[in-house]
């Protein structure tokens, strides 16, 4: 009885998953809208990229854009770890 049960299963799943999943997805939708509430301010209805944008623009406002460090003078322009990852350590 077993195996005739598990292949009828089987074989009916997709009807009977996502009927199941349709359901629980939509009472999933509504209560979130019902916990959260609608968007109240204009920082919220904006995406995670548009905010993080805004504060990048913000925060370059006050510095000058044209000067910026060379290559040449940064110290470590490469992690140490990646390049001398196998050389023996010197005393």
């Amino acid at each position: 009885m077993w195996p005739i049960l598990w292949t009828a299963m089987r074989s009916y799943a997709p009807y009977v998953t996502f009927p199941v999943a349709l359901v629980v997805g939509a009472v999933g939708y509504q209560l979130e809208w019902f916990i959260r509430g609608t968007p109240s301010t204009h920082q919220e209805e904006r995406g995670v990229f548009e905010v993080r944008e805004e504060r990048r623009l913000t925060e370059q406002a006050g510095l000058d854009s044209t000067e910026v460090i060379s290559l040449k003078d940064k110290v470590e322009f490469t992690p140490r770890a990646v390049l001398e990852r196998n050389r023996p350590v010197k005393s």
